[in-house]
């Protein structure tokens, strides 16, 4: 699930006020004030539901555009996300005075879910807006088993057999997780449980989440929450067989492109010595970012070729475009790379045609304001 959620009907000043003051101690890293601002709403009456997702999901999400400015460093991220999930786990241990807007859960008839397993997918380890819906389900009466960040799948599997549950709730937050993602949606319905599934790697619309064929998509906790109370079953049909319902991986690009992944990153990196003067004089950890930068590119390339959508593809590389150019680092870089990419794709028409989507993207971020340290 995303930490961005529809706002409640809550005092917008007083929402504003507290989200400051929480904002204020996470630059200063002072636990205690954080904490202490998001317990005084709760005394002033504002639902535990609201105080996770119109306060501390929000101010989680500034956190993330901080960085992606420039303005906090990955230590300070970190530290600040840390500070909120320590936050989160004492609010769970107070007893809320006032209950939330949303509708408890219930059954009726066995339909509506009580049990609920939520899990991070393999290799996702963005795991706070999973946090917030698992306490937003328990605040609305459900058994919650909140497994955190990345889990694998046969570990959930196990869990799943041992302890049962009415539905698992998946969440992911960076679309190279969804062949993963997959794997896992697929291998608890086969056991009968239906998914919902949430975070910004399914889209903002939901798309991926319909074409890994999950049971049920939300795009924040509170709309999670409120599916979950009405119920969420798997549906009569048998599901289709593997590899029917993604019909396009049957060319094996993603396949190659997954398995070639080291040779490739390799490959553009040496390619870019050549091409790019200035990284000549790069630093040891200049080149280790790079290098890092390159296999992102190659991994977002994969999962749009698993997807079948160059959007996937091209939205990544505006915003790693963007992220540099507040930094003051121009986009030829990544120009090259994918031309450096495209020539080890030439005889991948699926791959090209995505290679050449991002190109353009590309072309239209303007330029750096003001030089700026090197990526």
């Amino acid at each position: 699930m995303t930490t961005h959620t529809t706002p409640s009907s809550t005092d917008a000043a007083g929402l504003v006020d507290t989200r400051e003051r929480l904002w204020a101690a996470l630059e200063e890293r002072d636990e205690g004030a954080a904490a202490a601002a998001v317990f005084d709403a709760c005394e002033a009456g504002v639902p535990l539901e609201d105080v996770l997702l119109d306060v501390i999901g929000p101010v989680q999400a500034r956190v993330g555009r901080e960085w992606a400015a420039g303005r906090l460093t990955v230590a300070q991220e970190h530290a600040a996300t840390a500070i909120q999930d320590r936050v989160i786990a004492a609010l769970a241990h107070r007893t809320p005075r006032h209950r939330p807007a949303g509708p408890p859960a219930r059954r009726e008839g066995g339909r509506a879910p009580r049990r609920v397993t939520v899990a991070c997918v393999p290799g996702e380890w963005h795991a706070l807006p999973a946090r917030l819906l698992a306490e937003v389900l328990r605040a609305r009466g459900f058994v919650v088993d909140y497994l955190g960040a990345q889990v694998p799948t046969p570990h959930l599997i196990a869990h799943l057999h041992q302890n049962g549950a009415d539905v698992v709730a998946l969440s992911s937050s960076l679309p190279v997780r969804l062949p993963a993602a997959h794997a896992a949606v697929t291998a608890v319905q086969a056991i009968g449980i239906p998914v919902l599934v949430g975070g910004a790697a399914f889209g903002p619309d939901g798309r991926y989440a319909r074409l890994l064929g999950a049971d049920g998509w939300a795009p924040d906790a509170r709309a999670a929450a409120d599916l979950l109370a009405g119920g969420l079953r798997r549906p009569e049909t048998p599901l289709p067989a593997p590899g029917h319902d993604l019909p396009h991986l049957l060319d094996q690009e993603y396949t190659l492109v997954t398995r070639t992944r080291a040779r490739l990153t390799s490959d553009v990196l040496k390619g870019l010595e050549d091409r790019v003067p200035a990284m000549a004089a790069y630093t040891d950890q200049q080149r280790e970012r790079t290098a890092e930068d390159i296999a992102h590119i190659v991994d977002f390339l994969a999962a749009s070729l698993y997807t079948d959508d160059a959007e996937l593809f091209t939205g990544f590389l505006t915003w790693t475009a963007e992220v540099l150019r507040v930094r003051g680092v121009p986009t030829a870089a990544l120009l090259a790379a994918l031309d450096l990419l495209a020539d080890a794709q030439r005889d991948f028409p699926r791959a090209q045609a995505h290679l050449t989507a991002g190109r353009r993207a590309l072309t239209r971020v303007p330029p750096p304001s003001a030089p700026g340290p090197q990526a």
